[in-house]
């Protein structure tokens, strides 16, 4: 049937040129007959539709007989509902509350410091001591004189019980007496401040001040006092997360330098949002029991924000987008010889994580969604499957 169209197109052909071949093109041009050139082009134009037709027909009939046709080679996945759990990744620094710089409260030579770089020191235990400029000498005059005033106002207190004297004297004694007291313990503790010891227990991190430099009180740092046991990592997180990460989060910390990953949970979650970056900022407990985590260390976190039981994840790669915005994929329905016709489907989707995107609109449980090949496919195109893949891996 094809060989008697082609025929019957090369017939026709020849019989309309040859209808008006005493008359050439050339020769209806040379003559310059206006009316004539019109007639003649709308003759040919009516042969060339007649003959796109019949070219039209063939490529059908071609279609229909040829098994070698070329079809978009693609290859699929099934869309199914699994768990998904979105994670927020977010870099932050180790912190302690307990890595302070002691400075002196009194003025004066550092006389003594007992302590070295690397020590292990306990909370109260003296540290350094500074030249007192004669306070203890001052100090020992003073308890003298407060021990006489004891005396003197025990003695006048044994006379008044026994309605012996004025008690104008016992008075004067007893007044005479806590002066004195109060003396001696403003004066102790003028002494003390020539002593520096540790607020807490910790390790000597650096002795910053030598023994028999001059220190001036509150200017000149002595000596740096850390304590690893009580760790935290400290991060800002942006204020669109503030109902996501709450107190008690699980959260994944990775060391990079250390190599190491550990598990723990967000502590303390910040009441103030900053204005300079929109981010308020949390807590998270670091254990530490080998001592290798140490202040200003860097750490990356990873803190569980959003979980979906029942949610459709499909690879970002397969998505397309229109001049609209629109988001869609294709969808196909499997049919003989592994062949399948393409379906534009639009899309939402959600969070993404990785490589894969979750989608909150548009697809249903078990779709079969064209993988592979999907930017050479267009809506409503005939396709064949290679491979037929359970997801999207």
């Amino acid at each position: 049937m094809i060989h008697r169209l082609i025929l019957f197109t090369l017939a026709l052909t020849l019989i309309s040129c040859g209808s008006d071949g005493n008359k050439s093109v050339d020769d209806i041009i040379s003559n310059g007959d206006l009316t004539e050139l019109r007639a003649k082009k709308e003759e040919l134009r009516l042969k060339q539709q007649e003959i796109n037709s019949q070219s039209k027909l063939i490529d059908e009939a071609i279609s229909m007989l040829d098994t070698t046709k070329k079809l978009p080679l693609i290859t699929t996945f099934t869309a199914t509902s699994a768990p998904f759990k979105h994670f927020l990744e977010i870099q932050g620094t180790v912190q302690t509350k307990k890595n302070i710089v002691l400075y002196p409260e009194f003025s004066g030579v550092l006389i003594t410091v007992y302590v070295r770089e690397g020590q292990m020191v306990s909370n109260g235990q003296l540290l350094a001591t500074i030249d007192d400029g004669g306070l203890s000498q001052q100090l020992a005059q003073l308890e003298v004189q407060e021990a006489l005033a004891k005396t003197t106002f025990e003695r006048q207190q044994n006379l008044w019980n026994q309605k012996i004297g004025s008690e104008i004297q016992y008075l004067q004694a007893k007044t005479n007496y806590e002066a004195q007291k109060n003396a001696v313990s403003q004066m102790r503790s003028q002494l003390s401040k020539t002593n520096i010891r540790a607020p807490f227990s910790g390790i000597i991190d650096e002795v910053i001040t030598e023994q028999g430099s001059v220190v001036s009180a509150g200017q000149t740092p002595v000596i740096r006092l850390v304590n690893l046991n009580d760790m935290y990592i400290e991060s800002d997180i942006p204020e669109s997360y503030i109902t996501n990460i709450t107190k008690g989060k699980e959260v994944q910390v990775y060391f990079p330098i250390l190599g190491d990953t550990i598990y723990s949970r967000v502590r303390q979650v910040g009441n103030y949002i900053n204005p300079s970056n929109r981010a308020f900022k949390i807590e998270v407990s670091v254990p530490n029991k080998n001592g290798h985590v140490k202040p200003n260390l860097t750490a990356k976190l990873r803190i569980n924000d959003y979980t979906n039981e029942e949610a459709i994840l499909i690879p970002q790669s397969i998505i397309s987008e229109n001049a609209e915005g629109q988001q869609y994929v294709y969808v196909t329905k499997i049919q003989e010889n592994d062949e399948a016709v393409a379906k534009r489907t639009f899309i939402e989707t959600g969070r993404t994580q990785g490589d894969m995107v979750e989608i909150s609109n548009g697809l249903e449980n078990n779709d079969i969604l064209v993988n592979e090949g999907a930017r050479n496919v267009k809506d409503g195109q005939t396709v064949k499957i290679l491979i037929i893949n359970e997801n999207g891996e």
